[in-house]
């Protein structure tokens, strides 16, 4: 029995040793000189790609570059989309994703979430005039409403989770689908706080966010990264030093104030 114990601490010793001197994803990077960010490029004021220039810009854009001076290394942006991002972070495209990714279980599954930067959850925005229609789910769900929505992330899964009566309709270019609702051609989308807010400064007197302050759940966003500790632990410190001396307040201050 004696022996049997030692044999097992034997064996845990030498599994920690390996694992200790196995390369995580955070030497990689660092090697490598060059962080690999995913972004779908068409969330302001969180990502935007321009297609003719092929840059991106936003304020993930602009913490990515932060993060990217922080662990001394050059950054890639990986252009990917909201219904293909998944399948991409699997097939290991990229090293993290930034641009407004909201943590769920299913991506908690498959990857690690840095310390959420950013708390808000789903709310309706609508034409200024129509403000007063949209207040509640109830209010939304019902026939002749429609019903906006990008496919393939939390807005589209939100909005089929509690709209069984009002109309869905799917618009392929995330970019321009609030000037469908401002031309009338749709009623309404429910997306991310932030972004409503956003967007009524882009369309003053057209478009309102309606009760911003009070959503309908409970969201937050942060950085999805492959399931390395390593690269957690230097995002999450990176992230608590960022608040700390001010970068992240600056950096939020040029896209939501």
């Amino acid at each position: 029995m004696f022996r049997a114990l030692v044999g097992l601490a034997f064996a845990l010793l030498l599994s920690t040793a390996h694992a200790q001197q196995a390369p995580s994803r955070l030497d990689e990077i660092v090697k490598r000189g060059i962080l690999r960010v995913g972004m779908t490029g068409d969330y302001l004021p969180f990502t935007y790609l321009d297609k003719e220039t092929k840059a991106f810009r936003g304020f993930d854009v602009d913490m990515a570059q932060s993060l990217g001076k922080a662990l001394g290394v050059k950054v890639e942006f990986v252009p990917t989309s909201w219904p293909q991002m998944t399948r991409d972070f699997e097939a290991d495209d990229f090293d993290i994703a930034m641009g407004g990714v909201s943590i769920t279980f299913d991506r908690q599954k498959k990857g690690l979430f840095s310390t959420p930067i950013m708390r808000e959850g789903k709310t309706p925005i609508a034409r200024c005039a129509d403000k007063g229609k949209f207040e509640t789910i109830a209010e939304i769900d019902k026939p002749g409403t429609r019903v906006i929505v990008n496919p393939g992330g939390t807005n589209e899964r939100f909005a089929r989770a509690h709209v069984k009566t009002a109309e869905i309709r799917v618009f392929n270019d995330n970019t321009k689908i609030f000037d469908e609702i401002a031309k009338g051609d749709a009623d309404l989308m429910m997306t991310d706080a932030s972004e409503t807010r956003y967007q009524q400064k882009l369309h003053p007197g057209v478009l309102c966010a309606v009760h911003p302050d009070k959503p309908f759940d409970f969201a937050e966003k942060a950085y999805w990264m492959q399931r390395d500790v390593a690269l957690k632990a230097f995002v999450d410190q990176w992230l608590h030093i960022a608040r700390e001396d001010g970068g992240y307040a600056k950096i939020y201050a040029a896209w939501f104030e």
